[in-house]
């Protein structure tokens, strides 16, 4: 099982956005289960679940883990192909976020769109990387600061970004002949205070689909 998988088709990310396979997929990722096992977790029907695991499977979000005999009948055992999954904005491509369109290092939404722009090249890079049986070398920089003022702020932002310009001019080589060229991003944000509650349970559908 993988830590994190990322969504870039369209109809895949329709499916794991569905709030009953989103619960599906949460299960499967703490541990291979039964359509019997998961209905019981779920207070959906056996034959339901099933229907929902098919759609599950058929986008690569869930997999055959083993099979198990129960009296005459053969269970499948199945799981999630990931811990979490991630949606890439190629699932959305005609209205994905463009950095290119403006540029305003003090704007939120421009972070967002670079953001966004981080998580399509990296996931890009993770499929071709899996497919090809090759490492992808990375690495990104996680901490916290607390300004005491906003001038005090403004003013770590300046020396930011006169420390990483001075960086950038000192190892950028253009001439490089098998050089590489990475992408450098570097956000600073306040701290999200109150994460995203918990799913609630999900209540059984009144029709079938």
């Amino acid at each position: 099982m993988l830590d994190v998988s990322v969504i870039e088709d369209a109809e895949a990310a329709a499916v794991s956005l569905d709030p009953i396979r989103a619960r599906l997929l949460g299960e499967l990722a703490a541990g291979p289960a039964s359509a019997t096992m998961l209905a019981g977790r779920v207070g959906l029907p056996r034959q339901k679940v099933n229907y929902h695991l098919k759609a599950l499977e058929r986008h690569g979000l869930v997999e055959l883990a083993g099979e198990r005999k129960k009296g005459n009948v053969t269970e499948r055992l199945m799981r999630a192909t990931a811990a979490s999954y991630v949606i890439s904005p190629l699932a959305l491509a005609a209205v994905q976020p463009d950095p290119a369109r403006f540029r305003d290092q003090l704007s939120a939404r421009w972070l967002l769109a670079v953001a966004a722009r981080l998580v399509r090249d990296v996931g890009t890079l993770i499929t071709g990387a899996d497919r090809a049986g090759k490492r992808m070398a990375t690495y990104a920089l996680d901490g916290e600061v607390r300004f005491a003022s906003a001038a005090e702020r403004a003013a770590f932002v300046e020396e930011l970004t006169h420390g990483v310009s001075a960086l950038l001019a000192k190892y950028h080589d253009e001439d490089a002949e098998g050089g590489r060229p990475h992408r450098i991003v570097i956000a600073l944000h306040p701290t999200v205070q109150n994460p995203a509650p918990a799913a609630t349970p999900i209540a059984p559908p009144e029709e079938s689909s």
